[in-house]
């Protein structure tokens, strides 16, 4: 189902429309995607975990429209400067450092819009934050790691999938306030886009707060393999008290 809620576009999914559901997964995909990117995980996560057909699976669209730079219907939650980035993959340990202490312009306009997000999609599903997993794919998996650590209150998880470290002081500070939250963490060792390094880096600081990490590596790139959705699904099973 298709609607606009917090003034974002959004695609829902859920196998068996209860009310409530069982539970909600908000997913939110990567830079230069389509706002439809990840809505084929709902069904592939179903397939693996019958238990999840009774949850409410939430696409959001990223508000920026990248079409007139080329990227057709590719939509991202803030601008990439791509230089920086290409410096990054061959860039000292010491300016990786510096980097991952930095907030990306338009980082807060992404932030309030996944925020309201969430509290429209929790006060329509009728459920408590303790029903929601919160994560996403890439710069996906950034805002909503940002955006877990400054909920009013903690969710029942966090899913990043090839996400890094950003913000890192402010992160390391919410993120105290988490202790206990489960997380999911999973990464290429061999990522072009983002260094596994830099995500070894964010489960450090999320283990260092108290949060349960399950950190998930497979021999692979910037993707989301099966091995990975396997070990999703389970988590989101177990996290949401599905059985």
């Amino acid at each position: 189902m298709r609607s606009v809620i917090a003034g974002l576009d959004v695609v829902t999914v859920q196998h068996k429309p209860q009310v409530p559901p069982d539970g909600v997964v908000v997913l939110c995909h990567g830079f230069g995607a389509p706002g439809t990117d990840l809505v084929g995980l709902a069904e592939a996560l179903v397939a693996i975990e019958p238990s999840l057909a009774a949850v409410r699976f939430v696409f959001p669209a990223a508000p920026l429209d990248l079409a007139n730079l080329g990227y057709g219907h590719s939509r991202a939650w803030w601008m990439i400067d791509f230089d920086v980035i290409a410096q990054l993959r061959t860039a000292s340990p010491e300016a990786l450092r510096e980097f991952r202490k930095n907030e990306p312009e338009g980082m807060p306009a992404a932030r309030k819009a996944v925020h309201a997000l969430v509290g429209e999609v929790m006060n329509a599903s009728r459920l408590p934050y303790s029903k929601l997993v919160l994560g996403g794919f890439s710069q996906g998996a950034m805002i909503s790691t940002d955006v877990a650590l400054r909920l009013e209150e903690a969710p029942a998880g966090l899913a990043v999938l090839s996400g890094t470290l950003l913000t890192e002081d402010v992160w390391r500070k919410k993120a105290t306030a988490r202790a206990g939250l489960p997380v999911f963490q999973s990464h290429g060792r061999v990522d072009a886009v983002l260094p596994f390094t830099a995500a070894r880096w964010l489960e450090q600081l999320l283990v260092e707060a108290g949060l349960a990490v399950d950190f998930t590596e497979f021999e692979g790139g910037h993707e989301i393999p099966l091995e990975v959705l396997h070990r999703l699904a389970a988590f989101l099973n177990q996290t949401l008290k599905l059985r």
